[in-house]
Formats: C-alpha cells, sequence, structure tokens
C-alpha cells in the first residue's frame, strides 16, 4: 500500500504542530536586578536614593518597618495544560539604617520559602440558606 505524498506531508506537518504545542512557556515575573549591578552595594556606603538608582525601584516596602525594602521575582515554566513550575525564586532584602544608608543585604531563594495548606473548611454566616424554590418564588407578592 503506497501512501501519496501529500498526505505523508500533512501527517508531518500535524506531528510538527503538535510538537511545538508542548514546548514550556517561560515568564519571567518581578524585579530581579543584575548580579553585577547588585555586587556594586556595598552596606554603610549608600543612601536610599543610590540604590533606586542602581537597582531601580523596590516591588515592595515592609509594611511595619519602610526601612526595609524588598525586590521580588519569579521564573516559572508552563508545559501545555499543566500547572506552571517555579523554576527560579529569589528575594533581595536591603535594610536601612536610621539615616537612610543600607545597613544589609539578604538573598533569599525557594529553598528558603515554606510551603503552607491553606484550612478548606467554610466560615459559618449569620443569615439564611435559600433553596432554589425559596429564591425563585421568595419575591412574589412583596411587590404592590
Amino acid at each position: 500500500m503506497l501512501i501519496s505524498k501529500p498526505s505523508k506531508l500533512l501527517f508531518t506537518f500535524g506531528l510538527l504542530v503538535l510538537l511545538g504545542a508542548c514546548t514550556p512557556k517561560i515568564d519571567v515575573r518581578g524585579n530581579l536586578p543584575d548580579p553585577e549591578r547588585l555586587s556594586e552595594i556595598v552596606p554603610g556606603e549608600q543612601s536610599r536614593a543610590e540604590i533606586e538608582e542602581i537597582l531601580g525601584t523596590p516591588s515592595s516596602v515592609a509594611v511595619f518597618d519602610q526601612e526595609t525594602w524588598l525586590y521580588v521575582s519569579q521564573r516559572t515554566e508552563t508545559v501545555a495544560f499543566f500547572e506552571p513550575e517555579v523554576k527560579e525564586r529569589k528575594v533581595i532584602i536591603l535594610k536601612f539604617d536610621k539615616d537612610g544608608i543600607v545597613s544589609t543585604i539578604e538573598t533569599l531563594s525557594a529553598e528558603n520559602g515554606k510551603n503552607i495548606q491553606p484550612v478548606d473548611r467554610t466560615t459559618p454566616t449569620a443569615g439564611n440558606e435559600f433553596t432554589l424554590i425559596d429564591q425563585l418564588f421568595g419575591n412574589l407578592g412583596r411587590f404592590n
């Protein structure tokens, strides 16, 4: 049995499309400072303005301590329809003293993180549980 040339081409094209669909999609989010720029920072020497000039604005400022800046970034990889997988996560923490000069630099990675398990239970609320019939016919006769 001979297979025609157009059907071979169509099969090959279809196979290439299927393989191309499995190419991972890479997402980079956040502010990941260049390591060379990060090495320019020396604790006790630079001010906030100089740090902002070197690294840019921080991703976040600590809620209860305005003297702590956070640069957060994450790189994920998604294959086809599966859940994204975190390939790299980095948090750079810069702490400033009362004069606005860098006092410490700390770098955290995904290994420093902790997995948490959210609680699945629901919080009971005050009020009534309405059935489908109550919802459909509950307002009949209420309006003039």
